[in-house]
């Protein structure tokens, strides 16, 4: 049986997104100075952070029969939108949180899966939320390790669980 990082988890009840609550803070990234963010506008149909959250909410925790919204793990407060480019924060619900790597993969599987390919997403844990933040954070978002992750059939089955 695998580890239990966080046994007795709070669980949280989930909400109907506002999409007026969230409009005045999703504009901009968290520090609103990464100005080598690409800008573009397509004619495409607009997707805002209230659509994204709502692939992402209903995702499993690998540990619990409980959804990340349920945990709080994924918030739509979390979700910040500049154009094309989408960043999702998560919250582990321990800092030495062991699924988050595997969290943090099924967000991203999602995304690609449900979000048009002109979309470039950033998947990163809360600074400050987890002991290993920057590591996880560079291992989510590289291209190659998340390629060969998705190859291991074990892994992928897992993800695929998750996502159910």
């Amino acid at each position: 049986m695998p580890e239990i990082y966080n046994a007795n988890p709070t669980i949280f009840a989930t909400s109907k997104t506002s999409k007026l609550a969230l409009a005045a803070s999703k504009s901009l990234w968290p520090d609103d100075s990464n100005d080598t963010l690409d800008n573009e506008n397509d004619e495409e149909e607009p997707i805002d952070a209230d659509e994204i959250f709502e692939h992402i909410r209903s995702i499993n925790d690998p540990e619990h029969p409980l959804t990340l919204e349920q945990l709080a793990v994924v918030s739509a407060k979390q979700i910040y939108m500049n154009g094309n480019n989408v960043l999702v924060e998560f919250t582990p619900t321990v800092p030495h949180c062991g699924q988050s790597s595997l969290i943090g993969l099924s967000i991203r599987v999602r995304l690609m899966r449900t979000l048009p390919q002109r979309f470039k997403v950033d998947i990163r844990v809360k600074p400050g939320s987890h002991t290993d933040g920057p590591s996880l954070n560079k291992q989510l978002n590289d291209k190659e390790r998340v390629a060969a992750a998705l190859e291991n059939p074990a892994l992928l089955g897992v993800v695929e669980e998750c996502l159910k």
